[in-house]
C-alpha cells in the first residue's frame, strides 16, 4: 500500500510541476504578446484595450499550443522523433502564402548552412563482391 501512495504522490507532484511550467510559459508568452500588440498598435496610431490584448494573448497561445502539438504528431508519423522543416510547411497546407513563405525560409537556411558530407553506410561484403564481379572486365 505504501509503494501505491508514494506513487501517486509523486505523480501528483509531477503534474502540478507541470502546470506551474505550462502556467509560467503562458504567462511569458501572454506579457510578449501583449507587448508586440502594444508595439504594433502605437506604430499605426491605434489603442487597443487591456482585454483585447488579454484576448489575443490567449488565442496566440492556444494557437501555438495546437501547433505544437500538430508539428509533434507530423513528426512521429513521419518515423521521426523531432520536428523538421516540413512538419512546420506541412503545418501551413491550408495557407499558400504562409507556406510558400515558409519553403522560401527554408531554402535560404539551406543556403546558408555549410554543406556536410553525410557519412556512407559500410556496404557489406557481400554487396562489395557483386560490385568487384560486375566491374571486372575480362582480360584478353
Amino acid at each position: 500500500m505504501e509503494d501505491i501512495d508514494g506513487g501517486e504522490m509523486a505523480s501528483e507532484l509531477d503534474r502540478e510541476e507541470e502546470e506551474s511550467a505550462t502556467d509560467l510559459l503562458r504567462d511569458r508568452f501572454r506579457l510578449c504578446t501583449i507587448s508586440i500588440a502594444e508595439a504594433e498598435a502605437k506604430q499605426c496610431g491605434m489603442e487597443v484595450s487591456q482585454p483585447i490584448m488579454a484576448c489575443i494573448s490567449d488565442l496566440a497561445f492556444k494557437f501555438a499550443e495546437q501547433l505544437a502539438k500538430d508539428l509533434e504528431l507530423f513528426a512521429q508519423h513521419a518515423g521521426r522523433k523531432s520536428v523538421n522543416m516540413e512538419d512546420v510547411i506541412l503545418s501551413a497546407h491550408r495557407n499558400d502564402h504562409l507556406a510558400a513563405s515558409l519553403r522560401s525560409f527554408g531554402n535560404d537556411l539551406k543556403a546558408k548552412e555549410p554543406n556536410l558530407e553525410r557519412k556512407k553506410k559500410k556496404s557489406s561484403r557481400r554487396e562489395d563482391k557483386v560490385v568487384r564481379d560486375v566491374l571486372r572486365t575480362p582480360d584478353y
